[in-house]
């Protein structure tokens, strides 16, 4: 299963980069060879950022590429080390929990009910912020399985 939400992720991000390439190049053609520059393209392409930059957060959360600091592991024997790990991914989970997913459906939710919309393409501002509680939902996903490897592996002695 994860295995396809990974794929899944890599070509939503892959067309969003897509997206955003197509949309600035249109950008700089209709500024530089059209004296006139599309009203749109500089907001399509924050918004498609927006959601590259956090729907990425989650797949390097998923694949484990995110940034840590490896000063203490080395200090502690293997079972420590997973009882680490274990302390990193909840504390992980919880941020995830609360920032993206509770915080995000929030703001998603005020920003409907205040009918917020972008200036250029008119979109409700809600859409844009829809990748929080997404992206919350893809990391809690992740942890949860790392949280059960990492139990299993530890109850088994590995």
């Amino acid at each position: 299963m994860k295995g396809r939400i990974d794929l899944f992720l890599e070509w939503i991000l892959a067309l969003l980069l897509g997206a955003m390439v197509l949309d600035v190049f249109w950008g700089v053609i209709t500024r530089y060879l059209l004296d006139s520059q599309s009203s749109w393209t500089d907001e399509l392409a924050r918004f498609l950022l927006i959601w590259l930059s956090i729907l990425g957060a989650a797949y390097a959360s998923g694949k484990k590429l995110h940034i840590a600091i490896e000063l203490l592991p080395q200090y502690l024997n293997e079972r420590n080390q997973k009882i680490l790990d274990i302390v990193i991914t909840v504390v992980v989970l919880l941020f995830g929990i609360a920032v993206f997913l509770i915080g995000g459906l929030r703001y998603v939710y005020i920003s409907f009910a205040l009918g917020q919309t972008s200036p250029a393409l008119n979109l409700p501002i809600g859409f844009v912020y829809l990748v929080l509680p997404i992206s919350g939902l893809f990391i809690m996903y992740y942890k949860l399985l790392d949280l059960f490897i990492i139990i299993k592996n530890l109850k088994n002695g590995n």
